[in-house]
Parts: structure tokens; C-alpha cells; sequence
């Protein structure tokens, strides 16, 4: 029947719940009610302030319950709501029901001094001790907890580039920060509810005195002294009865904002720290003890605290024992084991893609506490080159090496050294672009990143050499750059299959169709892999993944040589190649290859099960290379990058010839320029 209902209504039985709860609260303040159902709401709402307060007591951390503003919003609403239904019932009929005037004869002992006593005693504690100091930790907590969220969320990141916990993980910690967040910010307004009812509880108090007594007088006939003695009664048993609740809510929502420990159980930690030094408990009993003794108190009352005190002492000496000998047991039992366990090596065999080790010189700027940023540099540069290349960078290993000079760092590629650098703590690297005349004094060095020319200059000199035109860079942004480049040269190698499965997998949520029909069908995981990292070799990027897959579909049933497809996928990018290297209404200088070289490379091609190879003459690709580091020695002394332009169906070919030579060479095919990009040779690479 329930089900039933929740699919028709979308309603579950919580939601009527909670909605009655809040639709009665708004009807009380206006429709008048009988005493009997304001009893039944009284100790609804009783009921409900101790199930607040001992679930906050009990609760692990604050955000377990996080609705709790909400709830604290609704029962103040609903506890003012029957201050009025009783108000109402106090002024017209004098009879607000049991609860009330329970509450008036028993609590004050049928007194009205005695009641009212007991009241404001009530409101002091409530205004005074608890609203005050929660009010007060609630606002402080919530501005803290604030203050150091960049901080949290900077550690995290911190600790996703160091692989110290995954991606899941990471997000799962960023979602908790930001409702830690999200719930001291509402609690620290919260309590203004709890103070508003209280201040509101005493205003309907008064109002109820004064409006009683002169009903009294004036209705029923009575006396001053006997309309304040009945109605007076009545009042201070709705305050208190009122009171209380909401003194309830007070002491929950202090215990929630006040909780040391965000992970443990409260009461137990609170015990523990109370009576868990047997010495206190020794001291405290040996105190209680004179006072017994050497004092007009009750000797017999103090002495048996102190006994009491002993025994608790004594107690937790013999569990602090046991406890102890438990764990030299265990600590022993575990050395042993690890003595007969033969080494653990499984550990040792994972091999980090990407390793960034330094001297202790450099670990103030890793290090976060010292307000070093190289960390968020590392997750910045996964970022860049994501949105670069397309791919997603592997987690940075970040280790400290005492085998390294202290300024010193070397990165790795899978284990194997790639490149290695050394900066000067405190100091600033100085380049010249070229064009500064004026020399500045400075520790000559070499950049290394582009293995430039360049200077150590201290921090006072820095404005100087920017004001002169020299490019001046701080440490960090050193290794940065140089991690960088290094990634991107090696980009291809660091591509796995799992990362290509990864790419197929997120495509194949917006292309069902382009994934089945290319994969498995026409090409294999491995052979898209082979033609990813040809393109990310040479720096083309693989973001657009969907254009790259419709052109594998279009050519994989004609070939599967991949380096043939790599030519069509770089021919289908022509927009995206074009845009990189070239600009468009001035001329681009590039390099030529005469067509009689052209011929040559292709006559010597031979294709083979295994993909083609070249059997050019040893002497003949010399002759090749030397004409070839001609032009581009030209063209880097007027400050160009070389690139070199030639037919679609040799340029796979001349590239692999001149990797050995010049790996970084640019070169692409008249194919994959656009139409409107203007080329003007200066050079042109022979065999003489």
C-alpha cells in the first residue's frame, strides 16, 4: 500500500511526516486547539529535544547530521507555535490542559515565587551559559573552517599528484570539505534560532502574565492577588514547559559544535580523557579524603568519594598494565613474524611513469607548510597538457633523494633518468630574449629546459633585469617548465592501453556506433594505441578523438598498416596542424625537399608483413642529413623554428630518416596545410 502510494504521489511516508510536522506548527497559530491535543504536541515536542540532544551526543562526527540547521529551524517553529496555542488557551479558558499546569504546581511547588525562581534560573542557564558560548564556537568554528579550506583542498590535490590516494578518493574527501563547509556556515546562523525562541519564550511569558491577570480581574471578577497567584501559575508552567525543549535543542547544538574529535565516539573519548591517569584519580581521592577528615563537612560522605576515587584509580592502573604487556606482546609476535617472512618484493617491482626526485635544498618549495606551490604546479602541468595533447598525464611521483646535491633534480621516465637540472635557492634565472644590450652581474648557467643561455640573479637585482628586458623566472616555475617539456617529449611512451581503453570508453558514451563499428572490428586496441602515439610523438594532439576515429573507420578497411593511418588521421587534422605551426596572412618560412630526394626515398621503401622499411644508402642519407642541417642551422640563427614541408606520400618516410638526426624536427605534408596559409621556401634539403 505504501508503495503504492509513492508511486502515484511521489510522496514517501518521511515527506508527510516532516510535511505535518511543519503544517501543524502554522495551523497552531491560528486555529485554536483543545487542551487535551496540546498536551499530546507538549510531549511530542519534549520527545523530540532529548531524541536531538542524545543523538548528539552520540554521533560520530558533526556531519552526520547535517540537516541538523533544518531540524533545528523546524522545532523552534513548532515549539513557538504552541507557546501561542497555549497562550491562547491560559487567556480564554484558564484551563491550558496537564502538561502546563503540571509543570506551574509541580515544578514551583504550587508557588509562584518558587516558580518564577525556577524560570529565570532556567533562562539565565540557557541565555547566558549555553546560547552564549555556542553562539560564539559556532561563528569562530564556521570562520576557521573556512579559512582553511584552500588549504584542505590544496593537500588534496597534493596528495592525488603524489599517488597518495586516487581520484575517487580525492573527489569523495572534496565533497566531504565542501559540506564540512556548507554545515559549520549554516550552524553559525543556526543558533540564532536557538536564541531568537529564547528571547521570544520570555516576551509570551510576560504577555501571558499581564494578559492573564487582567482577564482575571476583569472576566472573572477576581482579586489582583488571586488572578496573578492562578494565572501567574499557569504562565511559568508553559515557560518551563517550553523551556526545557528548547534548553534541550541548546545543549544538542553546543555539543555538536564543541566536538574535539570528528572520528571518534564522544562519550567514550570524553571518559577516557576524564578518568583515564590513575594518578589523578589518586590525587583526587587523597584529596577528598582530608577534606572528610580535617573539615566540618560530611566525613562519612567525602570518604566514601575518595574510596570511590581509589577504586577507579586502581582500575585503571591494572587495565593501563594490561594493556601495555598486550601490546609489547603483539609488538613482539609481529617482529617475529616479519623475521620469518621471506622478503616482500611485489612492492618493488611497480615502476612510477613519471618520477621528479630532489636534493633537501629544493624540498621548501614541495613542501606546502613552507609555502612552497610546486605541488599545485605538478597538478596544473596535468592539466595544461590535457588540454593540450588530449591525454591524461599519469600521477607525478614527488620524492626527495639525500644521494643528490642539495639543489640538484633529476626527472624520470619509468625508472630510466631522461633529464636532470640544478637551481639556486633564493635566486632567479635571468635570460636575455635577445635583444638586451646591458649585462647585468650574475652566476652564469644554463637553462635547462631549452639549454639557453642565462644567469643567476638575487632577489634585489630581480626589478632591474625585468626593467632592462630580461626574462626572469623564480625556481619553481624553473622545474616546472622543465618537467613540463620533458612530458611532452615523452608523452607517446607514457600512452598505455589502459589509457586508450579509457579514451574508447568515454567516447563510446556519446559515439556507441563509431566504437563498435572501428573497434574490435577493423582495428584492435593495440593498433589505435600505435596510432594515438604516432600522432602524440610529433606533438599532434588527441583530443579530438571523435574526428580521429571517424577517419580510422573510413580507411581501416582499405589498410592496417599503422603508419599509413597516422597519414590520413594527420590529413583529416589539417585545421587543427595548420593552426599549430603555421599563421595565417604572412608568410611561413619553411624548408623544401627536392623531388629527385623524394624519388630516391621512395624507390628505396620496402614493404614487408611487418610495415615498411628503408634500405637508402648509409652514404646517401648522410649526404641528406648534412643538407638538411644546413638549412635548419640558417633558419635558427634568424630566430625561426624549422619546419619542413614535402609530399604527403614521403613525409612518414623523411621523418623517420631524420629522427636519428633531429628529433625534434617539424615536419609535415603539403596535405595537411589549408588552403589559405601562405608558405614561402628559403632552402630546400638535396643529396649534394
Amino acid at each position: 500500500m505504501d508503495n503504492v502510494l509513492e508511486k502515484k504521489t511521489g510522496l514517501k511516508k518521511t515527506d508527510i511526516g516532516v510535511a505535518a510536522y511543519l503544517l501543524a506548527a502554522v495551523i497552531f497559530f491560528i486555529v485554536p486547539i483543545p487542551s487535551w491535543l496540546l498536551d499530546i504536541c507538549l510531549a511530542l515536542n519534549i520527545a523530540v529535544a532529548l531524541t536531538v540532544l542524545i543523538n548528539s551526543l552520540f554521533v560520530v562526527e558533526p556531519l552526520d547530521m547535517s540537516f541538523y540547521p533544518t531540524l533545528l529551524l523546524l522545532t523552534t517553529l513548532f515549539r513557538i507555535s504552541l507557546n501561542v496555542a497555549s497562550t491562547r488557551l491560559i487567556l480564554t479558558t484558564g484551563n491550558p490542559g496537564n502538561v502546563v499546569s503540571t509543570f506551574g504546581s509541580f515544578v514551583g511547588g504550587g508557588n509562584l515565587v518558587i516558580g518564577a525562581i525556577v524560570y529565570i534560573i532556567i533562562l539565565i542557564v540557557q541565555f547566558v551559559v549555553v546560547n552564549k558560548g555556542t553562539e560564539r564556537v559556532s561563528e569562530v568554528t564556521a570562520r576557521f573552517t573556512l579559512d582553511a579550506m584552500p588549504g584542505k583542498q590544496m593537500a588534496i590535490e597534493a596528495d592525488v599528484s603524489s599517488g597518495a590516494i586516487d581520484e575517487k578518493e580525492a573527489k569523495r574527501q572534496r565533497d566531504k570539505l565542501q559540506e564540512e563547509s556548507s554545515f559549520f556556515g549554516s550552524m553559525d546562523g543556526a543558533t540564532k534560532y536557538v536564541k531568537g525562541d529564547a528571547t521570544a519564550g520570555l516576551i509570551i511569558t510576560m504577555i501571558n502574565l499581564i494578559g492573564g491577570t487582567i482577564m482575571g480581574m476583569v472576566n472573572n471578577g477576581q482579586s489582583i492577588q488571586e488572578a496573578i497567584n492562578k494565572y501567574g501559575i499557569l504562565t511559568i508552567g508553559d515557560g518551563i514547559s517550553s523551556s526545557i525543549p528548547s534548553l534541550l535543542i541548546s545543549l544538542a547544538t553546543g555539543l555538536l559544535v564543541t566536538k574535539g574529535t570528528k572520528t571518534a565516539d564522544f562519550s567514550g573519548v570524553m571518559m577516557k580523557q576524564m578518568f583515564g591517569i590513575p594518578r589523578v584519580m589518586y590525587v583526587v581521592g587523597i584529596v577528598l579524603a582530608l577534606l572528610g577528615i580535617f573539615t566540618p563537612l560530611n566525613t562519612f560522605l567525602f570518604i566514601a568519594f575518595a574510596v570511590i576515587f581509589f577504586i577507579v584509580g586502581y582500575q585503571m592502573s591494572k587495565t593501563i598494565g594490561k594493556e601495555d604487556i598486550k601490546s609489547q606482546v603483539q609488538e613482539e609476535e609481529n617482529q617475529a613474524e616479519e623475521i620469518r617472512r621471506p622478503e616482500n618484493v611485489v612492492s618493488l617491482l611497480n615502476v612510477d611513469p613519471i618520477e621528479l626526485e630532489f636534493g633537501y635544498g629544493i624540498i621548501p618549495l614541495a613542501d606546502v607548510n613552507q609555502g612552497g606551490d610546486l605541488l599545485d604546479r605538478v597538478v596544473m602541468i596535468r592539466r595544461q597538457i590535457a588540454l593540450e595533447l588530449g591525454t591524461v598525464v599519469p600521477i607525478i611521483r614527488l620524492r626527495d633523494n639525500i644521494q643528490l646535491n642539495p639543489n640538484q633534480y633529476i626527472i624520470k621516465i619509468k625508472g630510466v633518468q631522461v633529464a636532470d637540472g640544478e637551481i639556486l635557492f633564493d635566486h632567479y634565472m635571468a635570460m636575455n630574449p635577445g635583444y638586451v644590450e646591458e649585462e647585468i652581474s650574475g652566476i652564469p648557467t644554463t637553462e635547462p629546459s631549452f639549454h639557453l643561455p642565462a644567469i643567476w640573479i638575487t632577489e634585489g637585482q630581480r626589478e632591474r633585469a625585468e626593467s632592462l628586458g630580461y626574462t626572469v623566472v623564480d625556481p619553481p616555475s624553473i622545474i616546472a617548465t622543465h618537467l613540463t617539456e620533458v612530458i611532452r617529449n615523452h608523452i607517446a611512451e607514457l600512452l598505455t592501453r589502459q589509457d586508450v581503453q579509457n579514451l574508447v570508453n568515454n567516447l563510446k558514451e556519446t559515439n556507441p556506433a563509431l566504437v563498435d563499428e572501428l573497434t574490435p572490428a577493423e582495428m584492435s586496441l593495440g593498433d589505435i594505441e600505435k596510432v594515438l602515439k604516432n600522432l602524440l610523438s610529433e606533438g599532434i594532439s588527441i583530443r579530438d578523438l571523435l574526428s580521429i576515429f571517424e577517419i580510422l573507420a573510413d580507411h581501416a578497411t582499405n589498410t592496417k598498416d599503422t603508419d599509413v593511418l597516422t597519414e590520413y588521421v594527420r590529413q583529416g587534422l589539417k585545421p587543427a596542424i595548420s593552426a599549430k605551426f603555421f599563421d595565417k596572412g604572412v608568410p611561413n618560412q619553411v624548408i623544401t625537399v627536392d623531388p629527385k630526394v623524394e624519388q630516391e626515398i621512395m624507390g628505396s621503401v620496402k614493404q614487408t608483413e611487418q610495415g615498411a622499411y628503408i634500405t637508402l644508402d648509409p652514404e646517401k642519407i648522410k649526404s641528406i642529413m648534412d643538407s638538411l642541417g644546413n638549412e635548419i642551422k640558417k633558419m635558427e640563427d634568424q630566430g625561426k623554428t624549422p619546419i619542413v614541408v614535402l609530399s604527403p606520400i614521403v613525409r612518414m618516410y623523411f621523418k623517420k630518416i631524420t629522427e636519428d638526426y633531429y628529433s625534434d624536427l617539424i615536419v609535415v605534408s603539403y596535405n595537411e596545410i589549408e588552403s589559405d596559409i601562405e608558405l614561402q621556401s628559403v632552402g630546400m634539403v638535396s643529396d649534394s
